[in-house]
């Protein structure tokens, strides 16, 4: 579990996805500093580690949203906690 939260972007695309379902164009704007490649490269791997559900929205145009899973509801719950003991 301590590997799928590994790395500078993780834990904060986890916590933009905590109250609502976020896209990929919005996580590049709100991670100030993050490339194109290492978003998706990050968003890939959590969702490769059930962290992130990737939904396609069958609109013009296409659209795809990250939403946690239940595992990552789970997470999210432990990194706001933590988050909350270094203040």
């Amino acid at each position: 579990m301590l590997k799928t939260v590994s790395g500078r972007w993780k834990p904060a695309i986890v916590r933009y996805a905590v109250n609502e379902p976020v896209r990929f164009s919005i996580l590049l704007r709100q991670l100030n500093g993050i490339t194109r490649q290492s978003l998706a490269a990050a968003l890939k791997e959590l969702h490769t580690e059930d962290i992130l559900e990737k939904v396609v929205l069958r609109q013009k145009p296409l659209h795809i949203e990250y939403k946690l899973t239940e595992k990552g509801e789970m997470l999210a719950g432990v990194l706001l906690q933590l988050e909350r003991l270094t203040k």
